[in-house]
């Protein structure tokens, strides 16, 4: 027969911190206790061979006794009445568990409905719920979709969903998905304890392994419970039992293997005895027992509780991940935990991406807390000692390397690569002298190492001469292909009075503000802002000199060519005044397009200024009487469309408009078609 014992049985980090502050807190003298400290009935009669007194009630503990708080908690209520009772309080509440409590709390106090998946009558739940009287409890999965379906508006609600930290995974796992489907607002926490997830698989796979398994426990204790029900799902021949006494030795022969498992509340004393007394079984009746390893089960148990040191290299197996941490199984009484930040540096990464549950992992020891039973570790940390050979060669190569902005402090920035803490300069982080250093914060950057001194752990990089290195091979390549016309993407770097400068990618070029709309504008500003991405088009460039004429506008927008497509001299158009003069008024035929009505084509009469018949914003229609597509210039006429009047009976002559206006003029054309260079007569009378 061949005996397998799970590395996870026994005591787990919780459990095991409240009875080392039980023992030292009875070696000083009698304590109470409200309900059984542990759920194993051996250990618990030994303690109170020490002098724990349990008390069912508040009322049963004397005034101003020492009173021990359980690892599964108590209400706030409770901790209220031993404090009026003068009592002195020693807590060893599991951090774990505590956990749970705050979670609800915090829910309960954010309007939220909290609801605990777990054991109602359970002390944990109960003490969760005490403190909460908005709290639902759910057994399982199935109560918990009966529950959503009550009045149809639990599932709308805003849920926040906990579990016993004792819970089986495959009911988390269902709860999940039932949650992903059924609910439109919730949030969920894997409460579950990482202990309690790593001794549960261990007992699934030597149930599945075994022809018979040994669950040790107390059928009070939930998560022994549970052992059980998950080795009876893989295995037929599974005894239950609280101690060596209730073993039946007889009922395991002719099995070829034995696997053996405890719960959290099991001493390693009376795993010990169960052990024994198979083997003295065994001896009686001549038949050897083989282990799993060499190793003999007392030097099992004496690596389960190995002492840990800060600095330490460690190898784990992933036991679980939450958004904040990833629970590592040491093997030992500790609970080991990667915090998210201690994994890498990209804040934006998902870890549960780059690592899984079941993975092996190496990790250095950060800080043990024995009084909590955990361990915290630094996976990027270990990193960090490996890729130093790494950055030292980068410095000898040349090499470009990639990092993650993690800290602004005096005269620069501190970039991490691959754990490895890198100094830039503010004069070589790439950015303009008045910037913030704190733009770069949390961005991935590229570097160049420039100086490494590994005594002193101090390497210096530059992301500036990255970029001046880009840079240039990015303008050679814009130099060997440009042309006439071709489209770029840029970004408006800086801007005048007169255009705007587009960095092209390496090389800047100009967009006059002529090129930067159809319309009339006054300044740049009008149209672009500096850090404005735009798509810019080459119109012309000098290699030699290095310079670069870009255009903005879009052809295709070109209000002229649309006139000109759709209008004729001729044509009738409904125009807009928008501005009047002594010799006449402009009109808007197309945004972007105005034509002249010259004073004496106003009327039918004669006038002395336009105001006395139009006004600017009037929406009137005129013939469009003359085009010079040279000069893009526009006669309109608004006489024309009503009855001709007698010939005048002098001719007058209008000077020409000077400035603007002039700019606008549209002059008259012969009977051939060419412009005469007179402005458009006006009415001798």
């Amino acid at each position: 027969m061949q005996v397998m014992v799970a590395e996870s049985a026994g005591f787990c980090g919780g459990v095991h911190r409240s009875m080392e502050m039980a023992r030292r807190a009875l070696e000083q003298g009698e304590c109470w206790c409200l309900g059984p400290l542990i759920h194993n009935a051996a250990a618990l009669k030994a303690l109170q061979a020490q002098g724990l007194h349990i008390a069912e009630t508040i009322e049963e503990i004397p005034a101003g006794a020492r009173v021990l708080i359980r690892a599964h908690g108590v209400p706030d209520m409770v901790r209220a009445a031993l404090r009026e009772r003068a009592a002195e309080v020693i807590d060893t509440t599991c951090p774990r568990v505590q956990h749970v409590h705050d979670l609800v709390l915090q829910a309960a106090a954010q309007g939220r409905i909290p609801v605990v998946v777990g054991e109602a009558d359970h002390p944990e739940i109960r003490a969760v719920t005490s403190s909460c009287s908005a709290a639902v409890v759910c057994r399982d999965d199935r109560e918990l979709a009966e529950w959503l379906m009550q009045d149809g508006e639990n599932h709308k609600r805003p849920l926040t969903v906990v579990f016993q930290t004792t819970q089986t995974r495959k009911i988390i796992v269902n709860c999940e998905i039932l949650l992903k489907k059924e609910c439109t607002n919730f949030q969920m926490f894997d409460t579950m304890c990482n202990a309690t997830s790593v001794r549960q698989k261990e007992a699934a796979r030597l149930a599945a392994e075994c022809s018979a398994m040994i669950v040790i426990g107390d059928r009070h204790s939930a998560n022994s419970r549970r052992l059980a029900e998950i080795c009876r799902e893989h295995c037929s021949r599974v005894q239950f039992i609280p101690d060596a006494a209730a073993l039946d030795c007889q009922a395991l022969r002719g099995c070829r293997t034995v696997g053996v498992t405890a719960g959290a509340s099991a001493p390693s004393w009376i795993i010990k005895e169960v052990k024994q007394k198979m083997c003295d079984e065994i001896r009686a009746n001549e038949t050897p027992i083989e282990t799993e390893t060499e190793k003999s089960f007392e030097e099992l148990l004496e690596e389960s509780i190995k002492t840990i040191y800060n600095g330490d290299t460690v190898t784990g197996v992933v036991a679980a991940i939450t958004p904040t941490e990833i629970s590592v199984d040491l093997g030992t009484k500790h609970s080991g935990y990667i915090p998210v930040t201690e994994y890498c540096d990209d804040p934006n990464v998902k870890v549960e991406e780059l690592v899984k549950v079941g993975d092996p992992i190496q990790a250095v020891v950060v800080r043990v807390n024995d009084v909590e039973g955990t361990v915290m570790l630094s996976k990027k940390r270990l990193d960090a000692v490996k890729f130093w050979a790494d950055i030292e060669a980068a410095k000898e190569e040349g090499t470009i390397v990639e990092g993650t902005v993690t800290e602004e402090n005096k005269g620069g920035v501190v970039v991490s690569v691959s754990g490895v803490r890198v100094f830039v300069p503010a004069s070589q982080s790439g950015l303009p002298k008045e910037a913030a250093m704190s733009e770069l914060m949390g961005q991935k950057v590229r570097l160049k190492i420039t100086e490494v001194n590994r005594g002193r752990r101090r390497v210096v990089g530059s992301i500036r001469a990255v970029l001046n290195k880009e840079r240039k091979e990015k303008a050679e390549k814009i130099w060997n292909e440009i042309e006439i016309g071709k489209h770029y993407e840029g970004v408006v770097k800086s801007m005048t009075s007169y255009g705007a400068f587009v960095d092209i990618g390496g090389i800047d070029g100009m967009v006059h503000v002529s090129e930067l709309s159809w319309s009339r504008i006054k300044q740049p500003s009008d149209v672009l802002s500096v850090g404005d991405h735009v798509n810019v088009y080459v119109l012309g460039f000098d290699k030699e000199n290095r310079k670069i004429s870009l255009g903005y506008r879009n052809p295709d927008e070109n209000p002229w060519a649309r006139f000109m497509a759709q209008y004729q001299v001729g044509s009738v158009a409904k125009v807009k005044i928008v501005k009047l003069m002594t010799f006449g008024a402009f009109a808007e035929v197309l945004p972007g397009v105005d034509g002249l009505i010259h004073i004496s084509q106003i009327a039918n009469r004669r006038i002395g200024q336009p105001s006395e018949v139009l006004s600017v914003g009037d929406e009137v229609e005129a013939k469009i009487t003359a085009i010079d597509p040279d000069k893009q210039k526009i006669s309109l006429s608004i006489r024309a469309l009503s009855e001709p009047e007698p010939a005048p009976r002098k001719e007058e002559v209008h000077e020409e408009p000077r400035g603007m206006e002039a700019d606008a003029l549209v002059y008259e054309v012969s009977a051939t078609g060419e412009a005469t260079g007179n402005a458009p007569e006006a009415d001798a009378e």
